[in-house]
């Protein structure tokens, strides 16, 4: 498993494409159905009278697609013993059936707090939507 990124490969600024992602509206019915049943994520006409004017993904359901994006794109290629969670989510904007997410990440800061856990911070400021 020499291929595993390690620390080293992380330095502040190197930025890591993730995705894409194609959302359909069954995953938004299952997701919603599951976990976040509100009108809006359920219901096409309820939707269109919400104030996102559309069938919408719940915003955990981003959060979950923008966490697989992330698995796949760079956790699933590291020798990672585990993270520290996120700072914030915020719903900036509706995700819609068909529309096809991206990820873009970038090392903001990287230390070695000891010979044996070292860790890096990353930041997932930048997304593109494409519809």
């Amino acid at each position: 498993m020499s291929d595993l990124l390690h620390f080293e490969d992380f330095p502040v600024g190197r930025k890591f494409a993730c995705g894409p992602y194609e959302v359909t509206k069954e995953e938004i019915f299952e997701f919603a159905g599951a976990f976040d049943p509100q009108p809006h994520h359920l219901d096409e006409e309820a939707a269109k009278k919400s104030m996102l004017g559309g069938l919408s993904a719940s915003g955990w359901h981003v959060c979950a697609m923008t966490m697989r994006m992330f698995a796949d794109g760079i956790i699933l290629k590291t020798a990672n013993r585990g993270g520290a969670g996120a700072r914030e989510a915020c719903w900036m904007k509706p995700v819609r059936p068909g529309d096809v997410l991206r990820l873009e990440v970038e090392v903001v800061d990287a230390k070695a707090s000891s010979p044996s856990i070292a860790a890096c911070s990353i930041s997932a400021n930048r997304w593109r939507w494409s519809r």
